[in-house]
């Protein structure tokens, strides 16, 4: 008998522990640009870019279901200093079709990446910290010998999703950062709002998609030999972005 009460209080627990999880809603991100770490690889970058100038901050909202996500700048109607300098990418993410499609500019002309989802070996950790008014793990993605991405995630948020094209986690990425803090991103505000289902869906576009591979072959095949060239490789598909 006391068996069976036990049994039956840990399953009301379970259940108001899964029912009080969040599924939806909407992320209002704020990330933040060391110009002199991100445009590291640029000769000269300290002498046209000011110390005052180094740190540039962009806007983005992500909104989510439990098994679609769509990431996207939030449009300002002011025109920016060194605008051209970091990646404004659009990302929509679906687990049911295990892909990912990212609308990315590059010399102004936009170009529409297609692949499966990324797959991330994340390393959890016992590091925690409070984002937008939720608890936090910490989880670290070694990206090479040489770099890691730190990212926080919120287990009460059940979606893995996250900044770009992040993913993978036990719940959804609230702060993602580069080793070197060039690159960092926290979330501001988290809104509980049920999305309609044509913000989750893919505009409709003549664009030929490609995959990020096929792109970065096709760009280094035609600027990679060029120092500027590599450095652009490494602006647009290092790190975060």
């Amino acid at each position: 008998m006391i068996k069976r009460i036990y049994s039956i209080i840990f399953l009301l627990v379970f259940i108001s522990t899964v029912s009080s999880q969040i599924s939806y809603g909407k992320v209002t991100y704020e990330r933040k640009t060391n110009l002199h770490k991100r445009l590291k690889h640029w000769e000269d970058v300290k002498e046209w870019i000011k110390e005052s100038d180094k740190i540039k901050v962009d806007e983005f909202e992500l909104v989510f279901t439990d098994s679609a996500s769509c990431f996207k700048p939030v449009e300002s109607e002011y025109r920016e200093n060194f605008e051209w300098a970091t990646s404004r990418n659009t990302t929509y993410q679906n687990k049911n079709t295990d892909s990912k499609v990212t609308f990315k500019k590059i010399w102004g002309e936009e170009f529409m990446l297609k692949d499966s989802l990324s797959k991330r070996k994340w390393k959890i950790t016992d590091g925690q910290r409070n984002i937008a008014g939720y608890n936090c793990r910490k989880a670290i993605w070694v990206e090479n010998d040489s770099s890691r991405v730190y990212a926080w995630y919120a287990d009460d948020i059940v979606p893995g999703f996250g900044p770009e094209s992040f993913n993978g986690l036990p719940g959804l990425i609230l702060g993602l950062a580069t080793e070197d803090g060039g690159t960092i991103y926290f979330a501001k505000k988290v809104e509980i709002i049920q999305p309609k289902l044509e913000v989750l869906q893919l505009p409709k576009t003549k664009k030929k998609p490609m995959a990020t591979s096929e792109f970065k072959a096709q760009l280094a095949k035609q600027y990679g030999k060029e120092k500027w060239g590599k450095a652009m490789l490494l602006n647009n598909f290092g790190g975060v972005n």
